[in-house]
């Protein structure tokens, strides 16, 4: 078992002023998902792409909207999202407070293997 404090893990810049943190990853012994928080900044965003798997995300804090080719969709705390794999997508920061989610993916992709 792991017990570790969010604000303890390092961040990694990600999107257009975006962090992440791998809370549990390849790294600490994860056999099938990555957990990672995100925190954006008012007008900030995570990158806007697409990949072969799906994403399970909370939003904790903050609103925003989803954006893909279906158009914006509005979120805020306490939402929850499913992203299809291949669906292109993008969370942006609307609100004035800093937005910070939770995202599970496979692992597999970008956190497959985080760097030495």
């Amino acid at each position: 078992m792991q017990i570790r404090n969010i604000e303890e893990i390092p961040s990694v810049p990600y999107g257009q002023g975006a962090q992440k943190r791998v809370v549990f990853g390849h790294n600490e012994g994860a056999p099938t998902f990555a957990m990672r928080v995100f925190d954006v900044p008012p007008g900030g965003g995570s990158s806007d792409h697409a990949h072969d798997f799906e994403h399970e995300v909370l939003i904790l804090k903050g609103e925003g909207v989803l954006k893909g080719a279906w158009g914006d969709a509005p979120f805020r705390e306490g939402t929850a999202l499913f992203i299809p794999a291949d669906e292109r997508h993008q969370l942006v920061n609307t609100g004035k407070d800093n937005l910070r989610f939770i995202c599970m993916v496979p692992l597999r992709g970008e956190d497959a293997c985080c760097p030495a």
